[in-house]
């Protein structure tokens, strides 16, 4: 073991214990006690407060530790990894935790955990919309989970997502999210197209075709507050083609950021100014579970 006392000028005194995972957690207990004992001794019982934080877990083969939107560190419950691949776009990470089940990491960014209804429900609108009838289009939804939650039968749903590996590895390892229908890339009332959406979108632009509803379940609004970098500018590209192909009537579906991040999702909401024509939008704050924060959706839809 290795301990590591620092005294700091303005009165903050840090003891670092290290140790290994298998040593006894009672032997260290015993350790942390005295310590404090001998401290309240030498400093004649001057202590203000004493604050004992739990042992961070460095070299496990499976990393424990994801930051959130914000920059506060968060220790998850993961016991696993099943799934690890690198495509041509993307690290493409599935990892299992206890409380959240299995959860998709993409570029070491938590996206969705099978626990996480919440965000399916929201950027589908909270269960305000009828889906019947209609032509739904949703940008990336590999996961399947939005596919799964349209209850009510459409017309037709196209899904755009640009990484098999992601839908390959969703199918197998995320059964209890709802992707089981991302078995088939055409079935009926579906069909998946495994294309980048830029493209297929401006295609759909100039055959003057629309959807009722476009769903955007890309990135996420750049934490950046500089809207000159690729990620903005690729973020205003998918927003203006999006509602060049949606319908008079229609809606536009998206997440935002954490509602912490609100430089990021002011400037989010000033780009919806700047659109090739007028747009109105609202929002809707949801806690997202294993994101371990509130999260900003966006309703958007043309003036």
């Amino acid at each position: 073991r290795f301990a590591l006392l620092r005294v700091h000028s303005h009165g903050v005194v840090t003891i670092d214990l290290q140790c290994y995972q298998e040593d006894s957690i009672a032997e260290v207990d015993n350790l942390l006690n005295a310590l404090e004992k001998k401290l309240k001794t030498l400093l004649n019982g001057n202590i203000k407060r004493i604050k004992r934080l739990p042992a961070l877990i460095r070299g496990a083969e499976v990393d424990r530790y994801w930051p959130t939107s914000d920059g506060r560190l968060m220790e998850y419950d993961i016991d696993k990894v099943v799934y690890d691949e690198d495509s041509a776009y993307q690290k493409i990470q599935i990892l299992h935790s206890k409380q959240y089940g299995n959860i998709l990491v993409l570029n070491g960014d938590i996206n969705l955990a099978e626990s996480d209804l919440a965000y399916t429900k929201a950027i589908m609108g909270s269960g305000k919309e009828n889906y019947a009838g209609k032509e739904v289009l949703i940008l990336g939804g590999g996961d399947g989970g939005i596919l799964a939650e349209v209850k009510q039968k459409p017309k037709m749903i196209t899904i755009l997502h640009i990484d098999q590996k992601v839908i390959d590895g969703c199918k197998t390892h995320r059964k209890t999210c709802g992707h089981t229908p991302m078995d088939n890339l055409t079935v009926g009332t579906y069909q998946i197209l495994v294309e980048d959406c830029v493209p297929v979108l401006k295609k759909y632009a100039q055959e003057g075709r629309t959807f009722d509803y476009v769903i955007n379940d890309l990135t996420a609004v750049p934490i950046s507050t500089e809207p000159e970098d690729s990620m903005w500018e690729f973020l205003r590209l998918i927003l203006d083609l999006s509602i060049k192909v949606l319908h008079p009537s229609g809606k536009y579906f998206t997440q935002g950021n954490g509602v912490n991040m609100t430089d990021a999702l002011t400037l989010y909401e000033e780009q919806l100014g700047k659109l090739s024509c007028p747009v109105g939008f609202s929002k809707e704050v949801v806690c997202v579970p294993s994101y371990l924060e509130l999260w900003v959706f966006y309703t958007i839809w043309k003036k």
